[in-house]
């Protein structure tokens, strides 16, 4: 943990991860601050670019999303064009979760979420086998969701 976050700030990340949506107040309270200090606190964090982003987790089933897919991206080779517009193609793609470039077999790993097979074999011709520079896709498909976690581990001891 980085030296410059005190035990409150670290205390304050811990909560916040749980929920998001608490209150000032009720931070403050659990963290054992006045809802100023740690309005400052959060603030700082906010600035300093700690707390990435502030959002809702959805469940994708509820919103239709069935099948999550572990795609494994080869390009051709490795040029910056090629490399660009696949990486500005993957984040113009809603359905594209996480994408990282990678070592080992692939270049890319994309965590994709998709209503049914139908969606998935319109999405590869429309939004990957379009791409300059692929070579290969390699399809996982998950079964099941064993774990799924969003917080970052914080000591605050």
């Amino acid at each position: 943990m980085p030296e410059e976050l005190d035990r409150y700030d670290r205390l304050i990340l811990k909560i916040l991860q749980e929920d998001g949506r608490i209150s000032n107040q009720q931070l403050a309270d659990q963290v054992g601050l006045s809802t100023a200090a740690c309005w400052r606190r959060v603030k700082a964090l906010d600035e300093r670019g700690i707390l990435k982003k502030h959002t809702t987790l959805i469940s994708p089933e509820a919103m239709g999303y069935d099948l999550c897919v572990l795609i494994m991206v080869t390009l051709i080779r490795h040029q910056q064009d090629h490399t660009k517009e696949f990486e500005a193609a993957v984040k113009a793609c809603p359905e594209v979760l996480q994408c990282y470039a990678v070592t080992g077999d692939a270049d890319y790993v994309l965590r994709v979420i998709i209503p049914n097979m139908a969606a998935y074999d319109t999405f590869l011709n429309e939004n990957i086998f379009t791409l300059p520079g692929v070579n290969q896709v390699k399809s996982n498909f998950a079964l099941r969701e064993v774990k799924y976690e969003t917080a970052i581990p914080v000591d605050t001891v």
